[in-house]
């Protein structure tokens, strides 16, 4: 899997304009004005992260120096949309298991919660398309080959995607730092989706709000709080520790 590159002023724009493909950040030459003042300014409208490069460096990114003085970087696999992620469980019979991610910002912690979510069965992961990392060759290296089994929707309001969910009949679980409710002590073999937030200021008001229910992992140790990532394999150990047990012939705790 390799990070794709879109280069020149009129490509970047096309791929800044695409519903579809999106870019994950645009490199513009230092110091330019002119032509490229529409490619920055449009970038921006679209949340997309802008960094100023020289010449030789946009050279190196491109891998020619036929770059107009842009290039973006697309990401390392294509997304699928909230209803195609929502066909998954109904196309295999099985209870629905999503991951919601708020604004995670490190592609690191993203690769990790998708392959967490593929391990444990999630059946697709939304992720924000403004101010969140999104499918990046980081990202997809960290997964090691999740990307290939977890489809992930990148949808413009992650609320409105949670009440979709809501609506479909599925239960929004909000991770917090504590004062939630502790994950075993609810059912959570029904159909679930787990809402994770960034690194450093966790869900957004709005976005915590439209839980149904907060979870908090307790911790007797001394640091605050564990990772998004980890949050996130410890909650869905226990989604998938839930649904084994229901099963016939399968052990309780296996």
């Amino acid at each position: 899997m390799s990070e794709g590159r879109v280069w020149g002023r009129n490509p970047v724009l096309s791929l800044l304009r695409s519903e579809r493909r999106r870019a994950d950040e645009v490199a513009v030459l230092a110091g330019a004005g002119g032509p490229l003042g529409e490619v920055v300014a449009l970038a921006r409208r679209a949340g997309v992260k802008v960094s100023f490069r020289t010449r030789d460096q946009l050279t190196a990114i491109a891998g020619t120096p036929d770059h107009q003085g842009v290039v973006a970087r697309v990401a390392a696999a294509e997304y699928a949309n909230l209803e195609e992620i929502l066909r998954v469980p109904r196309e295999r019979g099985e209870s629905p298991f999503f991951l919601a991610l708020d604004q995670v910002q490190d592609p690191r912690n993203l690769g990790a919660i998708l392959r967490t979510a593929e391990a444990f069965g999630a059946h697709g992961v939304v992720i924000p398309r403004h101010h969140a990392v999104g499918l990046t060759d980081a990202a997809g290296r960290t997964a090691m080959g999740a990307l290939e089994f977890v489809k992930v929707a990148r949808e413009p309001n992650l609320v409105g995607a949670l009440e979709v969910m809501k609506k479909a009949g599925i239960w929004v679980y909000g991770a917090i730092a504590d004062g939630g409710e502790v994950p075993w002590t609810l059912d959570l073999a029904g159909p679930v989706c787990l809402v994770l937030g960034s690194e450093g200021e966790g869900l957004r008001p709005l976005v915590r709000r439209t839980c149904d229910i907060l979870v908090s992992v307790p911790m007797q140790g001394r640091l605050g709080s564990l990772n998004v990532g980890a949050a996130a394999a410890v909650v869905c150990y226990e989604v998938l520790r839930q649904r084994l047990a229901r099963r016939p012939g399968v052990p309780e705790g296996q």
